[in-house]
């Protein structure tokens, strides 16, 4: 456990080291977000490409933990710097959607080709620890599930510090549920990657003088799908996909929520809109840091439920997946999430 801790100690220190230079490579290559547009929040033009510091810090110390790089780690890292790659050319010339997919789906099939896959997932139907194996499905089951997150991240990505604070307490759940579960490789994982989150943090906490943009909203949501497979696994290998799905509750509810506000009123899906929940709880007169602390706060509550359901059978374990689900939605439905909103 010290040494995880260690690992954490030092992503912190060269994240929070590394955050001042990319802000002035920032600066230097003209890399601004300007406060245009109805769905900005801040007022002056930001520095973005913060997502670098958080990419510098967790491949630097992956490299430098000592012992050679599994199998799984060298394709995290590949996976991840191809997403990198992505999205700083994304923050600096604004890529259509559809060129971000391609980044996207590379990294997937990189992780894939590392063994890094969604093989058999838990049995809802199980009462204890049955499980299916999806066969070829893995490779399908994965790409969807990397893009899913990796996108999911970046929507919720619309204050100062609230992709990174998510991020990290989505990172600290899964590092609770890999030791409760003796999910080493995992571990070591999300020590890194939390501690890398919580060097950038407070450069990016309101108010932020520096955003992660496009390329540290991919990044995170790349490495927790790519270390969720790792780490959210029961007995049999077996992916307990409700474990996730509540861990990184925030963006992956926001999402389908998304969609289905988007459809329902016969928006294009990649066409963004004032509906997200961070835009309703601004519109109910929260600050901005209120709406990031009670954003933080719902994200802890999935997070516990989520270190609960991996203790349980697989029934229960879906059953309650199915509550909060239910809940959300009759939640979304009374306060008009799905009436769409320029």
């Amino acid at each position: 456990m010290d040494t995880l801790f260690i690992l954490a100690a030092a992503a912190i220190g060269i994240s929070a080291a590394a955050t001042p230079l990319v802000k002035k490579l920032a600066l230097k290559m003209d890399v601004i977000d300007l406060p245009k547009g109805k769905r900005k929040i801040h007022k002056k033009p930001i520095p973005l490409l913060g997502g670098l510091s958080i990419y510098i810090a967790f491949v630097a110390v992956m490299i430098l933990k000592g012992g050679n790089l599994s199998m799984s780690e060298t394709g995290i890292i590949a996976g991840a710097t191809v997403i990198v790659i992505g999205g700083v050319i994304d923050d600096t010339f604004d890529l259509k959607p559809r060129y971000k997919l391609i980044f996207q789906i590379a990294a997937a099939v990189i992780l894939i080709a590392f063994g890094v896959h969604i093989s058999s997932i838990t049995n809802p139907l199980a009462s204890g620890d049955g499980y299916w194996n999806v066969g070829w499905l893995a490779i399908p089951f994965t790409v969807l599930w990397v893009i899913g997150i990796t996108n999911a991240f970046n929507l919720i990505d619309g204050l100062d510090g609230l992709a990174g604070g998510v991020a990290l307490i989505s990172s600290i759940t899964i590092f609770i549920i890999a030791i409760l579960n003796n999910r080493a490789d995992a571990a070591i994982l999300t020590a890194i990657l939390s501690g890398a989150i919580l060097g950038f943090l407070p450069y990016n906490f309101n108010p932020a003088s520096i955003f992660m943009g496009d390329t540290g909203a991919q990044l995170l949501g790349f490495l927790l799908a790519a270390i969720s497979i790792e780490g959210t696994i029961k007995s049999a290998a077996a992916f307990a996909i409700a474990v996730p799905i509540l861990a990184l509750g925030i963006p992956i509810y926001d999402t389908i929520f998304a969609v289905i506000r988007r459809k329902i009123n016969g928006k294009p899906i990649m066409q963004g809109d004032r509906g997200h929940l961070h835009h309703r709880l601004l519109d109910m007169g929260l600050s901005q840091r209120q709406t990031v602390l009670i954003m933080y706060l719902i994200s802890a509550v999935l997070g516990s439920i989520a270190i609960i359901a991996m203790q349980i059978s697989n029934r229960r374990a879906y059953f309650v997946l199915a509550l909060v689900m239910v809940f959300l939605v009759l939640c979304a439905w009374k306060y008009g999430f799905f009436k769409h909103r320029e």
